[in-house]
Parts: C-alpha cells; sequence; structure tokens
C-alpha cells in the first residue's frame, strides 16, 4: 500500500525523490489492478517451450558487466557517452571501445555498438523507455494482442511494436553495419547484445537477426527486466536460433510479467523464451536462482502474487541504476542532446583513436551516417 502525505513544505531535493518514488508506487498499483483482473482466471495447461542441445552457463561478472552497458546507454550526454567518459562509463566497463552511436529523435531510440577487449566481444546495448513514459507504456502493454507473425517462423506470432522499433528503424541497418565492420577489424569475435526494459526487447529481435546471419554460437543475450515479446511458438524458435540467452528478473519487477500470461490460451498467450534467472536481495544479500529451460517457470518470479509487484524492482538491477540520467520527455532530451553533439562533432573537439560510426535520425531530415576519427 502506498500513503500520500501531504504537508506544506518547501520542496527540497529530498522531498522530490520521495515525490518520485510515490509515483512509481502509484503506477505499480494502478497496473497491478489491471493484471489482477485479467489473470483471475488464468489456470490450465501450459504450452511447452522445446529446449535446445546447448549447454546453458550463467556467470554472475558477465552480468555485472553487461549491467553497466545497458546502464550506460541511457546516457543522454552523447559527447561523454561517444568518448567513453560518462559517469557509468567505467568500472567494469572501462576500456571499451567505441564503434558506432546511433541515435533517433523521431522514435525516441538510442543503441551504441563496441569491442570489449576483457572480453573478446563485441557489445551491442540498447537503450529502454524513458522512465517518465514508463506508466502509458505498462498500460499498453496489458492490452496489447499478438498481432504480427514472424516471418519464416511457423505460428510464430510477436508484439508488432518490438519487432519494428528494431527491424523498421535505423537500428538494424546501423547495428548489422558496425557489427561487420568489428568483425572485420577483429576476427569473427563473439556479438553480446543487451537492453533493459524496453531496450531488452528490442535487444532480443537484434540477437535473432544476428544469430540468423552470424551463426548461433557467435551470439549471446542478456537483457534485464525485459517484458515478454511473442507467444510459445517465438519461444521455441528463439531458443534454437539464439540459446545462449539469459534473462535477469529482479524481485517483484512488473514488467517481466508483462504482456500478461494466459495458461488457459496457450497458443495465444504472450510466453517468455528461456532461460531466465531470478535476482533478489534482502538485507545487502543477493540470490540468483537459475530457473528451468520452460521460460515460465512456476517457481521464478513467476510465483509472485500479483498484489507484490511493483515498479521500484524495476529500476535498479544487480545494484546498477537503470533510469535515464534527465527526467524530460525523450524526444525533447535527444534532440538537444543531438544538437549539443552535433556542435562539438563540428568544432572537432571531440578526439578518438579510431574512426567511430555516428548514425542520427531526426524528424525530416534524412539519415546522417557519418564518421569520426
Amino acid at each position: 500500500m502506498c500513503l500520500y502525505v501531504l504537508q506544506p513544505i518547501e520542496i527540497s531535493l529530498d522531498a522530490f525523490c520521495r515525490f518520485r518514488f510515490m509515483e512509481r508506487c502509484s503506477l505499480g498499483a494502478s497496473v497491478v489492478a489491471l493484471l489482477l483482473l485479467l489473470s483471475g482466471a488464468s489456470h490450465g495447461r501450459e504450452l511447452p517451450v522445446e529446449d535446445s542441445d546447448h549447454s546453458f552457463i550463467y556467470n554472475h561478472t558477465l552480468a555485472k558487466t553487461l549491467v553497466e552497458y545497458a546502464s550506460a546507454v541511457y546516457m543522454t550526454d552523447l559527447t561523454s557517452l561517444f568518448t567513453w567518459t560518462c559517469s557509468r562509463c567505467n568500472d567494469l566497463t572501462q576500456g571499451f571501445e567505441m564503434r558506432s552511436l546511433i541515435v533517433d529523435v523521431e522514435n525516441c531510440l538510442q543503441a551504441f555498438v563496441g569491442v570489449a577487449h576483457n572480453l573478446n566481444s563485441i557489445i551491442v546495448a540498447i537503450r529502454g523507455t524513458q522512465e517518465n513514459s514508463v506508466q502509458n507504456w505498462l498500460k499498453d502493454l496489458i492490452w496489447k494482442q499478438l498481432d504480427l507473425s514472424y516471418p519464416g517462423m511457423p505460428n510464430a506470432k510477436v508484439h508488432s511494436g518490438f519487432f519494428s522499433s528494431y527491424n523498421n528503424t535505423i537500428l538494424r541497418l546501423a547495428i548489422t553495419s558496425a557489427v561487420n565492420k568489428a568483425r572485420k577489424s577483429y576476427g569473427d569475435i563473439n556479438v553480446i547484445v543487451t537492453g533493459h526494459s524496453m531496450g531488452g526487447a528490442m535487444a532480443s529481435f537484434c540477437a535473432l537477426d544476428l544469430a540468423m546471419k552470424l551463426g548461433s554460437d557467435s551470439v549471446q543475450l542478456m537483457t534485464f527486466g525485459q517484458p515478454r515479446v511473442g507467444n510459445a511458438a517465438f519461444a521455441s524458435c528463439f531458443a534454437k536460433y539464439v540459446p545462449n540467452t539469459i534473462r535477469v528478473t529482479h524481485g517483484h519487477d512488473i514488467v517481466p510479467h508483462l504482456p500478461p500470461y494466459f495458461s488457459f490460451l496457450p497458443h495465444l498467450t504472450y510466453h517468455h523464451f528461456p532461460r531466465e534467472v531470478w535476482v533478489q536481495d534482502s538485507d545487502g544479500n543477493i540470490t540468483e536462482k537459475i530457473c528451468d529451460d520452460s521460460g515460465e517457470d512456476p517457481d521464478c518470479c513467476r510465483c509472485l502474487s500479483m498484489f507484490s509487484l511493483r515498479i521500484q524492482d524495476h529500476f535498479t538491477y544487480l545494484g546498477v541504476d537503470m533510469e535515464a540520467d534527465d527526467w524530460s520527455t525523450c524526444r525533447i532530451i535527444t534532440a538537444q542532446s543531438v544538437r549539443q553533439f552535433r556542435r562539438e562533432l563540428a568544432s572537432n573537439i571531440i578526439m578518438t583513436k579510431h574512426d567511430i560510426d555516428v548514425s542520427i535520425v531526426e524528424p525530416s531530415v534524412q539519415t546522417d551516417r557519418s564518421s569520426s576519427s
């Protein structure tokens, strides 16, 4: 329960932070109420997901590293992101070599591609939803039906919005190009794709696309707090193409429970692909449970009561902040960041050791595909 106390006080930073917390609490409560109405009859036969023959490995240190990349892609200062000097561009990601920065102002999308030499891998990170737009996004997820057949996959249905955000924007072209260039420079090293929230959903389609091009053994996916993106048929196909997949969920995060899962409609409902790792923290102690290969393990986060779900757990993963560093609207932030970034690129004050591709899409403006030395 969320208790709102109104007092005639000055708005200090501390008070403002408490207000943001209550906003999140209210959001979680409203979404949970809708979920309860929809899931009351959700009992019945479940449709299994076929697992691949590949072995499964979860590495905590790798998860800690990738969550830092998934957090860094939220940064609005494009110059510091471009030069990898941002406040989140440190710790386990030090030494990262940026190869491509991608910004789509019109669709509020942002991503980067680079090389993590300590992992001997190419990293693809895609940004998730701006915090102040999460409320509408979550409500849309509750009612969103499986409305698109995935090309070349019999009976596979997916969320058209997530599919289009990757496949029908600059992301697919720019990411594929950057990955190919990096592999030409460093050989056929593996690709690791990551993202948080909606960024995790888009990262899933990105990993699938790359795995179909490069081979299943060359692509790994690890997402944080991602929603469901397709049905059981899609989940089965996905598990075969991208067997090295981890979906990290945190505590009572509400987003992995969306769009809703209805076991009494096994062929029509959304269904997670495997494999989930459920992270819980209590009194400073972190436990990580490796879930089964069904994608919908009833003993992992799905065991939670709808009443206990909350949005607060969505914005922190493995102790890392998973939200934008500015609470303005996404499009305003992105447009301002792009203008500043363009000025600094034009003035040659940004110095890099190698060429970095920059892909920017703005409203009513042609795609800008440039390279900076």
